[in-house]
């Protein structure tokens, strides 16, 4: 019985892992689950679930969950807050296994303590290996255990190296859908409007991460993660656009062998993959292969999407450029989303608080959150400093770099 902690329970990733472990209770028991700020999911969740501790993201969601327990009689459940509560669920004594699945650096504090407690991991968080990968990647091989990947691209990866040893990789390869404007001339960009970048033509995900798909931010972060859970330098890691996001990653060998991994589009799978490894176990979650009938590839068009480009230049420098890379881009999205920067301005944004940044070496998860507080004050400010009006193509005004 593999003894489960889940940070960010009421999330896609969260929701899914509980569905995993609804399959296989003779397999899996959920002890602790950090749920954030969805009260009414999280009181559904400890009632289901019957966790040992149960984490709100503010004290007086905690208090509110606490009485509701005591009154349904599950008085027992341990109910924590904030910060402190995540690093609790995340390090419980009873718990084998963390799933990391908070968005953004929130998460980052509790899933380095985990790996600190010698927990087995499976990271579904993109911004603990951008922002800290140096860190948590470095505790874990002193730890002795490991990082599972549960992004499919990365989970795919490690299916893969499954086929050979380490040292006879010649290189990785992380499929692209393109986002939605693949094939919309690079000329159109400044016209682009938020409910075009939010039509991602292959999948339905979250704002932000909508908008890095369609930056190809969200590839660049990839090769980040890539470079870090597998050691692999970045000239190693390589991105191909492939539009049908069948293929959802490639590893190919010295002697020219290829192995890719394809399956259906469901996160379950790669989520039951990481809970039980190094075991296969039968599962319902099959893929047509008949449906294989047309598969295309082409590299990306760096001048259309310098997201990409700005991402290799940020691990290659590696320290406080990552972090700041993260941060800025949330920055970015965020004024773009909110209708005060235009879609072109994201990468200039980026690049400009990249080039203040200094590649300095990270010590601690504390200086990693000091860098990443720096970073968003300087893109908060080069945000704040776009002044030139134009209009998109609805009307709504917004402004530019000057």
């Amino acid at each position: 019985m593999k003894r489960i902690a889940i940070l960010g329970s009421t999330g896609s990733i969260g929701r899914s892992t509980l569905s995993v472990a609804e399959s296989y209770p003779e397999r899996f028991q959920i002890v602790a689950l950090a749920a954030g700020s969805n009260l009414e999911a999280a009181f559904e969740q400890a009632l289901r679930w019957k966790p040992l501790v149960i984490s709100m993201a503010a004290e007086a969601d905690a208090d509110a969950l606490g009485t509701r327990l005591k009154k349904s009689g599950h008085g027992g459940i341990e109910v924590v807050h904030g910060a402190a509560g995540t690093v609790r669920v995340a390090t419980h004594p009873e718990v084998d296994f963390v799933v990391s699945a908070i968005v953004g650096v929130a998460g980052l504090g509790a899933t380095y303590e985990a790996v600190r407690a010698g927990k087995v991991v499976g990271l579904a968080n993109k911004e603990c290996l951008v922002a800290a990968g140096e860190l948590i990647t470095a505790e874990a091989r002193r730890q002795g255990k490991p990082l599972l990947p549960i992004d499919s691209e990365h989970n795919a990866v490690h299916q893969c190296l499954r086929g050979g040893r380490m040292e006879e990789v010649e290189r990785i390869w992380l499929t692209a859908s393109g986002g939605p404007f693949l094939n919309t001339p690079h000329a159109e960009f400044d016209s682009i409007t938020v409910e075009q970048a939010l039509n991602h033509p292959t999948w339905k995900m979250g704002r932000r991460i909508t908008i890095d798909s369609a930056t190809l931010m969200n590839k660049g972060f990839e090769v980040i993660e890539a470079c870090r859970l597998f050691h692999m330098p970045a000239a190693k890691v390589e991105v191909i656009v492939h539009p049908q996001s069948t293929i959802h990653s490639m590893v190919e060998f010295i002697d020219g062998s290829i192995l890719a991994q394809f399956s259906v589009t469901d996160m379950r799978l790669p989520i039951l993959y990481a809970l039980t490894y190094p075991e296969r176990i039968q599962s319902d979650m099959r893929f047509r292969v008949s449906d294989l009938r047309h598969l295309d590839f082409c590299p990306p068009d760096l001048k259309k999407f310098p997201c990409l480009r700005l991402a290799y230049e940020a691990v290659e420098a590696g320290g406080a450029k990552t972090v700041a890379i993260n941060a800025a881009d949330e920055v970015a999205v965020a004024a773009f989303l909110e209708g005060t920067i235009r879609f072109d301005d994201i990468p200039h944004v980026i690049e400009e608080v990249l080039s203040a940044t200094n590649s300095g070496r990270l010590e601690s998860i504390a200086t990693v959150l000091e860098a990443d507080a720096e970073a968003r004050r300087y893109a908060q400010e080069r945000v704040a400093g776009l002044q030139k009006s134009v209009k998109n193509k609805t009307g709504m005004p917004v402004t530019s770099l000057v």
